[in-house]
């Protein structure tokens, strides 16, 4: 029995350390090699090979690897970096919506509306240029969209369609065919169709409502590829893969977890935001297998110690990571009021004042005396914090300007963001 658990111990501690060195799914793996490798089942008496026991010693495995994972909370690399090159390319374009109910631009006062229409008309064989416009039915508008890397003739794309001009809503109006160009000037896509949008716009005599934005919206795969852009994979010699947010450590973790993978030293890191992978020979013209692999590997990535503050909504968000040094925090109110009271002065009977409207001012002051006073220790993590702000009754808005103060206090060791 003794002889048993000495190898239970022994193996489990070997699987352990090498699991939280890799942070990968590999748990199981680890458990059958090491079990195979070093006949770990044929070293013991019979009585120990029985299924039960094989069970209870894979559990045991199994609980270090869900332990380990939960502990060292990894993510894939597809999901926190990009590749060079896999990437989408902006297109805009001008164009013009009709169809809309007398929401369109005034084109009396728009003028680059009227003549957009008149260019239209001409392209057509109308000659409108003699002519009075006065319909209200038309719009100018601007015409984005996203071209996927890899996209090819023939496949669609959604457009995103704002007005430019004093149009008043675009429900009911369709987008005319309108070219689509990168930053290269290139026509890589034509747009065209009824347009969608999310907001509602009404008004009557004495009242008008509107409800999100309704001189915007959107075309689904409202827009055809035309034209490809040249970019052959396949003949890349290095992949450069680009962190979303930089990090030194995390930049080091990818290399590590490449090279580790590919069994050779193939990925640098270069700097926090950039990691460098040179094409091994077996996958030279054949990527796609490669790019597979590497996607795939888990890591665990490192962030700041950040809070984010929204001034405009009051939003608030803590990273897990802020830490605080040991200090009071007191919180009160202080209401001020003033009040404007008219009254009017009139002059004595008989004699030659005269009658003048005055104001009494009256200024109150109200400070809260159920102010409390918290302590907050020396690293405490993101829920103690919390639970302390919380204590005083503060608001999201008076936790942005405790957050601020604290930071200025130095006692927050984190990065403050105002968005």
């Amino acid at each position: 029995m003794y002889f048993a658990s000495y190898y239970i111990f022994y193996y489990v501690n070997i699987f352990s350390f090498f699991h939280k060195i890799c942070s990968t799914k590999i748990g199981t793996v680890f458990a059958s090699y090491f079990l195979e490798k070093f006949n770990f089942f044929e070293s013991l008496s019979d009585m120990y090979k029985t299924t039960l026991f094989k069970t209870a010693i894979f559990s045991c495995f199994l609980w270090l690897s869900c332990f380990s994972q939960e502990a060292f909370a990894s993510s894939r690399i597809k999901d926190i970096a990009d590749f060079e090159g896999v990437r989408d390319n902006q297109l805009v374009g001008y164009g013009l919506v009709v169809g809309l109910n007398g929401t369109g631009d005034n084109i009396r006062s728009i003028d680059f509306a009227k003549e957009s229409i008149i260019s239209l008309l001409d392209q057509i064989g109308i000659n409108a240029r003699d002519g009075q416009l006065k319909s209200k039915n038309i719009a100018a508008v601007m015409v984005t969209a996203n071209l996927p890397a890899f996209a090819r003739q023939g496949s669609r794309i959604d457009v995103f369609v704002s007005a430019m001009g004093d149009a008043k809503s675009l429900q009911g109006g369709t987008l005319i065919a309108t070219t689509l160009a990168g930053a290269d000037g290139e026509v890589y896509a034509v747009a065209q169709g009824p347009i969608a949008i999310n907001g509602i716009s009404a008004q009557g005599n004495n009242q008008s409502v509107n409800r999100g934005v309704p001189t915007s919206g959107k075309i689904a795969n409202g827009a055809i590829v035309e034209n490809e852009i040249p970019f052959v994979f396949d003949d890349m010699q290095n992949i450069r893969i680009a962190l979303r947010n930089p990090d030194f450590t995390t930049s080091r973790r990818i290399s590590d977890a490449i090279n580790a993978n590919l069994g050779i030293t193939t990925a640098k890191a270069i700097d926090a935001g950039t990691v460098s992978v040179e094409i091994p020979k077996e996958y030279e013209g054949n990527l796609v297998p490669l790019m597979t692999r590497i996607e795939q590997l888990q890591v665990q990535p490192d962030q700041l110690a950040k809070v984010v503050v929204d001034q405009s909504s009051g939003i608030v968000v803590i990273g897990k990571d802020v830490k605080i040094n040991k200090l009071a925090i007191a919180q009160g109110n202080l209401t001020i009021k003033i009040s404007e009271i008219p009254f009017v002065s009139q002059p004595l009977p008989f004699s030659d004042g005269e009658t003048v409207m005055a104001t009494d001012t009256l200024i109150d002051i109200d400070e809260d005396k159920e102010s409390k006073l918290t302590i907050l220790n020396t690293g405490v993590n993101l829920q103690e914090l919390v639970d302390g702000l919380n204590a005083l009754g503060v608001s999201p808005r008076d936790l942005i300007s405790i957050l601020q103060a604290i930071k200025a206090s130095g006692a927050l060791q984190a990065d403050i963001e105002v968005i």
